[in-house]
């Protein structure tokens, strides 16, 4: 059987605007049936705070320590928790929801998609696996997270090695299209990370970042040998493959399709509007 063939985008280190400028316009040009399903992979020049679309700025964030650490700003079209895009693979997923090999749940469409992270992991000789919450407690804490923090705690199909959540994702769905994004730690400075938040007092921030080192892990810190950015891209690149039984092709801009992203970056991305009213 023929497999379905996808195009594949390896943008490279882009500005915060620009990245989510990308992914809106994939997004946009799919639902038109300009481009068929695409992934994409990324990086983040500065390295960047990414916050949901849903999160309130002022009174999660620590805007100052963003600012001391000379990291770049913006916020997602996306929902969950803030990331912290630094030493990482960012990759997106663009498909139509109603491919045939798409489930009609979100949840469901997330695991179909994240069979590709997985095989990625695979890839790297980690045994990954997804974390389904069982009990009432846990689904519970999944409808109200206590952390403004995105790897504090692994979500539906989120992946996991060793019981710690190794990718963090999050998914929108508009106009007829699944937009799925998200970060594999390569590394993490958890100190950094635990100073863009604020805290009702240190005591809490200390508790907070404690537990943190219980449920998230990078891929350096548990793989056998170091895992470089490029090794990273040949796995996940083809561990979607393999996990979404397609076949990947480039795919290039042409100079009208960069012009669209970066219109869409200043007048959008680049927005305190956009970034921090909420």
């Amino acid at each position: 059987m023929e497999k379905e063939v996808w195009k594949f985008l390896d943008t490279g280190y882009g500005s915060p605007s620009f990245n989510m400028a990308v992914d809106e316009a994939l997004l946009e040009w799919n639902s038109e049936g300009k481009i068929p399903p695409i992934i994409r992979f990324y990086g983040w020049n500065p390295a960047t705070l990414s916050v949901g679309y849903f999160q309130r700025v002022q009174k999660e964030i620590n805007l100052d320590a963003v600012n001391q650490h000379q990291l770049g700003f913006v916020r997602r079209p996306t929902g969950g928790r803030a990331v912290l895009h630094e030493h990482e693979l960012t990759y997106s997923v663009i498909v139509p929801e109603d491919h045939p090999n798409m489930p009609k749940t979100v949840t469901e469409a997330y695991r179909v998609i994240s069979e590709g992270l997985l095989r990625g992991f695979q890839n790297l000789d980690l045994e990954a696996y997804f974390a389904v919450p069982k009990t009432d407690e846990e689904k519970e804490a999944l409808k109200n997270p206590h952390s403004a923090v995105c790897f504090d705690a692994p979500s539906w199909y989120e992946l996991v090695v060793e019981g710690r959540k190794v990718a963090g994702s999050a998914q929108t769905r508009q106009k007829g299209v699944i937009l799925q994004h998200g970060s594999i730690l390569l590394d993490i400075e958890e100190d950094k990370l635990f100073s863009l938040f604020n805290y009702p007092n240190e005591r809490v921030k200390e508790r907070m970042q404690k537990a943190f080192k219980k449920k998230a892990v990078a891929i350096n810190d548990i793989s056998a040998e170091k895992v470089t950015i490029e090794m990273a891209k040949a796995a996940f690149k083809k561990g979607f493959e393999e996990g979404l039984n397609i076949e990947l092709e480039p795919y290039q801009f042409s100079e009208q399709e960069l012009e669209f992203i970066h219109h869409l970056a200043k007048e959008r991305y680049e927005k305190e509007e956009w970034n921090y009213k909420r």
